[in-house]
């Protein structure tokens, strides 16, 4: 016979966000508490899965025992100046103490205490929503796809002597997941890269695809070191963005300025990925025909073609290791907003990637302080 876990009210919900916390699954947290699932799912989804902030009172916020001197005081017939210098206060302090509550007349303890409890618990409005004009150039990025940090960065380098334009990403977060807090509207979330309706406290772990594999492949330990230095331009990583049919298209993304570009493929076999790899190649200045780094798939099976072809050196990296080609990791990522998984990619035309890729290479990065791929890799080039 199983026992579960049986508290109050509010112990209960305590609980149910401390296992959040601990990244306990909803199924799993309802059948520790003997809660129904629907339970501990309205629960986390009123807050977007975001825990509610423990609020404290102001360590400098008057005490119950100084609010009863100072009804004593007033009682005696003391000075608000009189009362300030014997608690250690400022005079004005005491007065607005005594004239919010009742005059020096009325003045009561009981109330005085309630009335400043009740205020050091209510949730103070988010920032999003005391500066209308912040919220909206937020809610106009993220309508453009921006990620939460980007609008955060690209508001402090934009704004750089105006503090009330500055908000944190997690701030960003915060008031899309909590819609109480009225300042963003819930349909923003749909531009997010992850579709998501909570936050999880604790990332998933992704699973890795395993690949094909194949000979003669050019190991990543032999790539020279001014390709991992990042300090010329012309050096690529790429891979394949996998949809629903099959469907596929090439991603590649420059290791200096994190530049984007996306090709269209008509399959995944390594002649059509290799003869359209080529094609785009071609089109770029010889100074960014420098190397490819490649995961082992078997797409990438003639890559002694693709370097014939385009004199660029393809490198691959070791066996179920993606961090080695990170930059190009990331960009996948990025490009499941536009992508999202079990999607068709066979309808989008050249036409459709190229605007895709221009929205990317026109957003600011964290990794390049905030500066736009497109700008960074213009003044590498110059």
């Amino acid at each position: 016979m199983s026992v579960h876990l049986v508290l109050s009210g509010s112990d209960v919900v305590g609980e149910v966000w401390r296992r959040w916390g601990l990244g306990e699954s909803q199924v799993g947290i309802a059948r520790a508490l003997g809660l129904g699932a629907w339970e501990v799912t309205r629960q986390l989804r009123r807050r977007g899965g975001i825990a509610p902030r423990v609020r404290h009172r102001r360590a400098s916020a008057l005490s119950g025992s100084e609010r009863e001197m100072i009804a004593l005081g007033l009682a005696a017939g003391e000075s608000f100046r009189a009362l300030g210098r014997r608690l250690g206060r400022a005079g004005s302090t005491i007065s607005r103490e005594v004239a919010h509550n009742g005059g020096p007349s009325g003045y009561s303890v009981f109330a005085a205490e309630s009335r400043a409890q009740a205020a050091a618990l209510r949730p103070r409005p988010c920032k999003l929503a005391r500066n209308r004009l912040l919220a909206g150039t937020v809610a106009a990025k993220l309508a453009i796809r921006w990620s939460p940090q980007q609008i955060s960065g690209w508001l402090r380098r934009e704004h750089a002597g105006e503090p009330a334009m500055h908000v944190s990403h997690e701030t960003i977060y915060q008031t899309l997941f909590i819609q109480a807090r009225g300042a963003l509207k819930a349909e923003l979330l749909g531009h997010l890269r992850s579709r998501k309706i909570m936050r999880r406290p604790k990332a998933a772990a992704r699973s890795q695809e395993k690949r094909g594999r194949f000979g003669d492949a050019v190991s990543i330990r032999e790539r020279p070191p001014e390709v991992e230095d990042r300090a010329l331009p012309g050096h690529w990583e790429g891979d394949l963005l996998l949809g629903r049919g099959p469907s596929q298209i090439a991603t590649l993304v420059e290791r200096a300025s994190r530049y984007v570009i996306l090709v269209r493929l008509e399959g995944r076999d390594s002649i059509s990925v290799t003869d359209a790899l080529i094609d785009r190649a071609r089109a770029l200045p010889e100074t960014l025909r420098q190397s490819l780094t490649w995961d082992r798939g078997k797409e990438m099976a003639a890559h002694k073609r693709f370097t014939l072809a385009t004199d660029i050196k393809v490198y691959f990296c070791d066996p179920a290791s993606p961090w080695q080609r990170g930059s190009n990791e990331n960009t996948n990522g990025l490009l499941r907003q536009y992508f999202p998984k079990g999607t068709s990619l066979a309808h989008f035309s050249q036409a459709d990637l190229d605007t895709v890729a221009t929205e990317l290479n026109q957003r600011p990065r964290k990794t390049l302080d905030f500066k736009t791929p497109e700008d960074t890799l213009n003044q590498m080039m110059q």
